[in-house]
């Protein structure tokens, strides 16, 4: 296994800008996006770091940077913090620049304006003017940065993109607050220039620095797995558009390029969009995990035309990726929408890439074979993931395999598809048997859900009564209750706490009827029982004279037998 190249330091804003080194945004990654509301809360923090009693610093998160020299950086992540913070000292810079204007101790403001701007900005070449920078943004802010907010020019209102607007809008808005804080005297500029010599040492980052693009995409799944949101997404479209951008290549064509990627990623969203690219990936190619993606794209798409040919087919997938996580898509009809909606509740994602090579395959021409595909699918999840909780490793593989033989039109007609699903289908009496030991913790939201599922779906079977599973007229009663009454003492209170969330020991109740039994005995609950509008509520008052450990494996026993029914692939044997 390779090494990955990468080493973490924590460092003051000071010690990142304050030393030499420049940083680049890369020239595709986003725009400046930051508005008041992260502006406020950044300053709101700065402000209670001078207050009495305050905090000595304030923790920036994670910058992930990338460098193959230690002396010019790319920023993979953390752009927003560093170019506010940035532009936040340039307004620092103009209010200097106005108490110098004004005449106000403008001997010393000159000095301190000079010595911050080389220490944390930059300097300006003394021939040409142009500013020298530590800081360059991406292709549609550095121009705007580089020309007006650097060299403190007046900043025009007019002829600007959104994120340029949002640049001049973050340095007025600093500039005001700077004002405020410090004023307008002979005193304004050494007390500014205190404020900032302090900032710089009390604000400091987890920096991350790697040597390429793949060791950033591994400290990102990393990241990321551990609940720390960075964006591979950027680093994605940063190799891609590099590989497309060339000499040759029109800013027209680089402006459709980039329209048509954010257009996936507002689609998707970009936390969503890398689990959309590996589903892609996977549904046109052999199966590749996470953690290999970036690895294997970046072998595989090397050129121009293939870097073209993902982009276009990545926009094509975008919306039928999306529809498949969203059941109210008005794409799907009725039998394809509850598919997805028992999906989407069993939290079930393994089968995406096949659908979306069956979609693909099928939706248009066959749109039955593509409904009875996804409605075999709901039926696996559930007897494979839900109730038999089966290791996924081996049923993603399987799916993946089909997905690039229906992409390949190895299988041409929907039946081979759902007979390859025999594999993992477990048949009814593994299912039988995995339903009737099954418990499902209802104290989980998720499971609550599923359980009121299946028990609505067997009330249905056995009564042809469609009763909303969702609807709060409804509610799970536990028959031996959650939480006992001395009536139920007779039950071991360690055998209670493994029979309480067993199938079989539920059962949909009226809300109203569940509230006025509350933790009775069996006894006082029978008889609420025998009034209930659910035949299988019924059933239990009529079936059981008693509640134990005994009747509840029974009970279970008896609902796996019509589960098995309910959830089953006809496979033609």
């Amino acid at each position: 296994m390779a090494t990955m190249n990468f080493n973490t330091t924590n460092s003051t804003f000071r010690q990142l800008l304050g030393n030499g080194l420049s940083y680049r945004v890369p020239p595709f990654q986003r725009d400046y996006s930051w508005s008041e509301d992260e502006w406020d809360d950044l300053w709101q923090d700065i402000l209670g770091l001078f207050e009495e009693g305050g905090e000595p610093s304030h923790y920036m998160g994670y910058l992930v940077l990338q460098s193959s020299d230690s002396k010019e950086f790319d920023i993979i992540d953390g752009q927003q913090r560093l170019t506010t913070i940035s532009v936040m000292i340039l307004a620092a810079l103009g209010h200097l620049k106005d108490l110098v204007e004004s005449r106000l101790d403008p001997e010393n403001n000159a000095k301190r304006k000079e010595q911050l701007q080389n220490s944390y900005i930059g300097y300006l070449d003394p021939v040409s003017l142009v500013p020298r920078s530590k800081l360059e943004l991406n292709r549609h802010n550095n121009r705007f940065y580089q020309t007006y907010l650097v060299p403190l020019e007046k900043l025009p209102q007019r002829g600007l993109n959104a994120s340029e607007h949002q640049l001049r809008k973050v340095f007025t808005w600093f500039k005001e607050r700077i004002k405020g804080r410090v004023g307008s005297s002979d005193e304004s500029g050494k007390a500014l220039a205190a404020f900032i010599d302090s900032l710089v040492d009390k604000l400091f980052f987890t920096v991350i620095t790697v040597t390429d693009e793949l060791n950033a995409f591994k400290v990102f799944e990393t990241l990321n797995a551990r609940g720390v949101r960075l964006s591979s997404t950027d680093l994605l479209k940063n190799y891609l558009f590099s590989v497309i951008s060339t000499q040759d290549t029109h800013e027209t064509e680089l402006k459709a390029l980039e329209e048509r990627w954010e257009r996936i990623v507002g689609l998707l969203g970009s936390e969503s969009f890398p689990e959309f690219l590996r589903v892609f990936w996977n549904s046109r190619n052999k199966l590749v995990r996470k953690s290999e993606l970036f690895k294997t794209i970046r072998r595989r798409i090397t050129a121009r035309d293939q870097a073209f040919g993902l982009l276009r087919d990545l926009d094509q997938s975008a919306a039928v990726y999306a529809a498949l996580r969203d059941p109210q898509d008005a794409t799907w009809n009725n039998d394809e929408k509850d598919a997805l909606e028992q999906l989407l509740m069993f939290n079930v994602r393994q089968p995406l890439a096949m659908l979306m090579a069956c979609h693909a395959r099928y939706f248009e021409h066959e749109r039955v074979a593509f409904t009875r595909i996804i409605k075999a699918i709901a039926v696996v999840s559930f007897r494979y993931n839900v109730i038999c909780n089966l290791q996924t490793h081996e049923q993603e593989r399987l799916y993946n395999e089909i997905a690039w033989k229906v992409t390949a039109a190895a299988f041409e007609r929907a039946s081979e598809v759902i007979a390859s699903l025999r594999d993992v289908y477990p048949d009814d009496n593994q299912f039988k048997a995995a339903f009737t030991d099954k418990e499902l913790r209802t104290t989980n939201s998720r499971n609550k859900k599923v359980v009121r599922y299946i028990l609505f779906k067997i009330e249905w079977q056995r009564s042809e009564q469609d009763f909303d599973f969702e609807s709060a007229t409804y509610n799970l009663e536990h028959i031996l209750p959650e939480s006992p009454s001395e009536a139920w003492a007779y039950i071991d209170e360690a055998k209670q706490d493994r029979l309480i969330y067993r199938i079989g020991n539920m059962t949909p109740m009226e809300t109203s009827r569940n509230r006025d039994i509350g933790n009775g005995s069996y006894a006082s609950k029978r008889s609420a029982y025998e009034e209930s509008c659910f035949q299988i509520t019924r059933a239990v008052a009529e079936h059981y004279d008693t509640w134990d450990e005994q009747k509840i494996e029974s009970r279970q026993r008896q609902l796996a037998g019509i589960a098995a029914g309910i959830w089953r692939i006809d496979f033609g044997d």
